[in-house]
């Protein structure tokens, strides 16, 4: 989650969420080969570029074509940046600010659970990372002329490219600034930053060492429509969509393997999992608001069922779980294990200041038809 970066929008501060083409890039137009492809009609009920109104309830009717006209409309301009997240660009970069929630909610009081579970104190994953925890790294964007945020992602699986997924999987808010705002610039993911904990303890480390599998360029993203169209510095109805995806390329390598190629492995996500059958979750990201300093891994690890916060009962229901997480660790994933092998289930996304528990997104159809939209588009 976020600590002391505010997003911009239009000319006001404000948190920062992931949205389409990349969240360090900007969505004024995308044009060029890496551009949405152009649709035949507009999203049910919406106006290409305007507020989406009636038609954000209609998105479970939305279409490949109707998905494809929103995210021209709303475009995302890829950057290149080669060189450009150097190790003192990565070092000064601030984590970003979370958005401040409570589980109280009136309106939807059957959907909450009004106590927060049991603060569970995050702990760093014991270095050095393996492929399997290589998934999870850092998303670096700038987020206004003189400053730059970060936030956590994780490299899932993409069915339409098995085994060379160049996917990662990431907050809303990491990505775009939400209602009124654009998309964050020049936005990059480092898998497995500091996986061998040359950095620890503030020690000095090269950028090899921090960065031990590059700086991928975001070259296209996708956000929901919900965040753009009614995200703020709050948690509130947007949040129950607070998740997006970048797809990356390395500027660096000219052998043309994927993301998952490089760092061994990737996650699958379970859209619409039944929540009876989520009786625990285990939170990564990277945090760097105080106590915690950016540089390591951390995770949350709650064995008990996640409790459950709603703005909206029309929306899905969030899961909430125990976590002193702080700025830096949105976006990062939430995994159970499904047959065996840990699966993304969700992702940080808001919690109270000061950290005590964290809530993400439940995954249900809208964000499967993003993610299937992003899947199968042309590269």
């Amino acid at each position: 989650m976020p600590s002391t970066i505010r997003r911009t929008a239009a000319a006001a501060a404000a948190a920062a969420v992931l949205t389409l083409t990349a969240t360090a890039c900007d969505p004024e137009g995308g044009s060029g080969a890496d551009a949405a492809p152009a649709a035949t009609a507009a999203p049910t009920g919406a106006k290409p570029g305007l507020d989406l109104g009636e038609a954000l309830k209609n998105l479970k009717n939305w279409t490949k074509d109707d998905w494809a006209n929103w995210a021209k409309a709303h475009g995302f301009t890829a950057e290149k940046l080669k060189g450009f997240w150097d190790q003192a660009r990565m070092e000064k970069a601030q984590g970003m600010e979370a958005q401040d929630a409570t589980l109280q909610s009136e309106k939807t009081a059957p959907e909450n659970d009004p106590q927060p579970p049991a603060k569970i104190a995050a702990k760093p994953q014991p270095h050095p990372y393996s492929p399997a925890s290589a998934v999870l790294g850092k998303i670096f964007m700038q987020v206004d002329a003189e400053s730059s945020a970060v936030c956590s992602g994780t490299v899932i699986s993409d069915p339409a490219h098995p085994g060379k997924s160049n996917l990662v999987w990431t907050a809303a808010h990491c990505l775009h600034e939400g209602k009124g705002g654009t998309w964050f610039k020049k936005m990059a993911f480092v898998p497995s930053y500091n996986r061998t904990g040359a950095a620890s303890g503030g020690k000095k480390a090269s950028f090899e060492q921090l960065a031990p599998y590059g700086a991928w360029t975001a070259d296209y993203a996708v956000v929901s429509p919900q965040w753009a169209e009614e995200g703020g510095e709050r948690g509130g109805p947007a949040s129950q969509y607070d998740f997006g995806i970048i797809r990356v390329h390395n500027e660096d390598s000219a052998d043309g393997r994927s993301l998952e190629e490089v760092v061994g492995s990737s996650v699958p996500v379970w859209f619409d999992a039944p929540r009876a059958q989520i009786t625990s979750a285990s939170a990564y990201g990277y945090p760097q608001g105080a106590p915690f300093d950016g540089r390591e891994l951390e995770y949350c690890d709650s064995r008990v069922k996640p409790a459950r916060l709603s703005f909206d009962a029309e929306r899905p229901t969030m899961y909430v779980i125990g976590c002193t997480m702080t700025g830096g660790s949105s976006g990062g994933g939430w995994f159970v294990l499904r047959n065996g092998k840990p699966t993304l289930i969700s992702n940080n996304s808001i919690g109270p200041r000061p950290a005590a528990w964290m809530a993400g997104p439940a995954l249900g159809g809208q964000a499967k038809a993003m993610f299937d939209y992003m899947s199968t588009l042309k590269k």
